[in-house]
């Protein structure tokens, strides 16, 4: 079944870059060398969504960082997806651990932002993860289904989800979840999905792993049955992103 679902990267730039770090990155995409059967999203700071979607080859993909529940308003600082549209954008991520765990995002308004996307004709890269303590407390489960729940709560129709695992233990540290690690939470999140969504979502959906993914690590971590592609950080910005998309060729 695996191989109905697209292999998927996503490259989240987070807050760094300008025009001309963004240029390289750009081109080193738009020359090719990207694997054709991987379908590729990057997401660079909402400064810079309209510039990167007009330089960026039209088959790669361009993500908001985040967006709030509402279309328009007095929400300083934030912005809608009706703005990520309006520039040609189609993509955001939702609930990543830094928005969670820098910023105080609760699980109720990453669901509330769910809806409000999805509505919005909006594809979403939800992110779930648990912490070093609470893997090491034996929560994982507990915490990442939680979180999970709320997502799923808000969604009607998923060929719009790409839901991403990103245990924060491993996010820029350099510290990876070994492909069996990993493999087991996105198994359990499979099983999640078919007892409490349904058998024929959690078959289809895809579901991506996110923490220090590198050159190095991407072709053992993409063997896994159930890992359908990556969410990476910091190596999104550097050349070696070309490896990982093409982890799976």
């Amino acid at each position: 079944m695996a191989d109905q679902r697209k292999f998927f990267v996503g490259g989240n730039w987070k807050m760094n870059g300008n025009k001309a770090s963004m240029d390289v990155i750009v081109s080193t995409l738009n020359e090719g060398g990207c694997n054709p059967n991987t379908e590729v999203v990057v997401s660079p700071p909402a400064p810079y969504l309209d510039y990167v979607r007009q330089k960026l080859d039209k088959r790669i993909g361009v993500a908001a960082q985040n967006c709030y529940k509402a279309e328009k308003g007095a929400f300083t600082g934030d912005i809608s997806p009706q703005m990520i549209k309006d520039v040609g954008c189609e993509w955001v991520i939702l609930g990543h651990s830094e928005r969670r765990h820098v910023f105080g995002e609760s699980n109720q308004l990453i669901g509330e932002k769910t809806a409000f996307a999805l509505q919005s004709g909006v594809k979403i890269i939800p992110c779930v993860g648990e912490k070093i303590e609470e893997r090491e407390a034996g929560k994982t489960e507990e915490v990442v289904f939680s979180q999970t729940k709320a997502i799923a709560d808000n969604v009607k129709d998923w060929t719009n989800v790409v839901l991403a695992y990103e245990p924060v233990w491993a996010i820029g540290t350099g510290k990876t979840a070994s492909p069996a690690q990993a493999q087991e939470i996105h198994a359990k999140l499979r099983k999640w999905l078919n007892d409490n969504v349904s058998p024929a979502v959690a078959k289809s959906v895809r579901i991506l792993y996110g923490g220090s993914v590198s050159a190095s690590n991407c072709r053992e971590l993409a063997q896994q049955p159930d890992i359908d592609g990556f969410l990476v950080g910091g190596a999104s910005l550097k050349p070696e992103f070309v490896q990982i998309i093409n982890a799976r060729s």
